[in-house]
C-alpha cells in the first residue's frame, strides 16, 4: 500500500498542475480584455481577426482529434485542456471567441467594453481564486466557491464602474456577472457573461432613471 506521505505528494503535485492549467487558462480570458481597445481603434479588423483565429483554431482540433498536431496550436490546448476535454473537442477559447464576437456584434462600444471585460476579469480571477483560496463551496454548483463568487463580483463592479462611472450600475451589473458565473454551464458562461452583462450596462446607461 502506498504511504500517507506519498499520496500526499501525488495530490500536491496534481494540485499544482491543475493550478498551472487554470492559471495558463485564465491568462487567456486575461489577455481578452485588450479586445475593446481594438475594437476601438479598428472595428472590422478586429472583428476580421478574431474570425480567423476561431476558425484556425477549429480546424486545428478537428485535426487533433484525427492525430494530427499542428504543434504551437496543439500544445496550447495540451497544457490548457481540462481533465473533462480528455479525447475531446476544447469547446472553451470557441466560447471564449463566440462570446466577444456577439458582444462586438450586437452591442454598442459600452456594452461590448463592459461584458468583455466582466469575461476577462470577472470570469477569469473567479476561477482563480476559487482554485487559489476556495474553501467554502456553494452548493449545487459543481465546485463552485465563495471566494471565487466573491473575486467575480469585485472584479466585475470595478471594471464596471470604470465603463459607466455609476456606482449603482456597477452593482447590478456585478451581482449578475456573479450569478451567471456561479451557474454550472461548462464553458457556455464564456458566451452569455459578455452578451448578458453588455446589454443590460446598455440599457442601464441609456434608459435607466438614476
Amino acid at each position: 500500500m502506498m504511504s500517507k506521505d506519498a499520496e500526499s505528494g501525488i495530490l500536491l503535485l496534481q494540485y499544482r498542475n491543475n493550478l498551472k492549467k487554470e492559471m495558463f487558462r485564465k491568462s487567456i480570458h486575461l489577455c481578452s480584455a485588450f479586445v475593446p481597445t481594438f475594437l476601438d481603434l479598428s472595428f472590422f479588423t478586429t472583428l476580421a481577426l478574431l474570425l480567423c483565429a476561431l476558425f484556425a483554431y477549429s480546424f486545428s482540433e478537428i485535426l487533433r482529434l484525427k492525430g494530427v498536431n499542428i504543434p504551437l496550436v496543439a500544445k496550447i490546448t495540451e497544457v490548457a485542456s481540462r481533465k473533462r476535454d480528455e479525447n475531446k473537442f476544447v469547446l472553451g477559447p470557441v466560447t471564449l471567441v463566440v462570446g466577444i464576437i456577439f458582444a462586438a456584434l450586437f452591442l454598442d462600444s459600452t456594452g461590448y467594453h463592459a461584458g468583455i471585460y466582466a469575461l476577462a476579469f470577472g470570469d477569469g480571477l473567479a476561477s482563480l481564486f476559487g482554485k487559489l483560496f476556495g474553501r467554502v463551496h456553494v452548493a449545487f454548483t459543481k465546485g463552485k466557491t465563495a471566494a471565487g463568487s466573491l473575486a467575480c463580483f469585485v472584479a466585475v463592479f470595478v471594471t464596471s464602474f470604470f465603463v459607466c462611472q455609476n456606482a449603482t450600475y456597477a452593482f447590478v451589473l456585478a451581482f449578475s456577472a456573479m450569478i451567471i458565473e456561479i451557474i454550472p454551464m461548462t464553458d457556455l458562461d464564456n458566451i452569455f457573461i459578455p452578451v448578458v452583462i453588455g446589454a443590460l450596462a446598455m440599457v442601464l446607461v441609456n434608459y435607466a432613471p438614476f
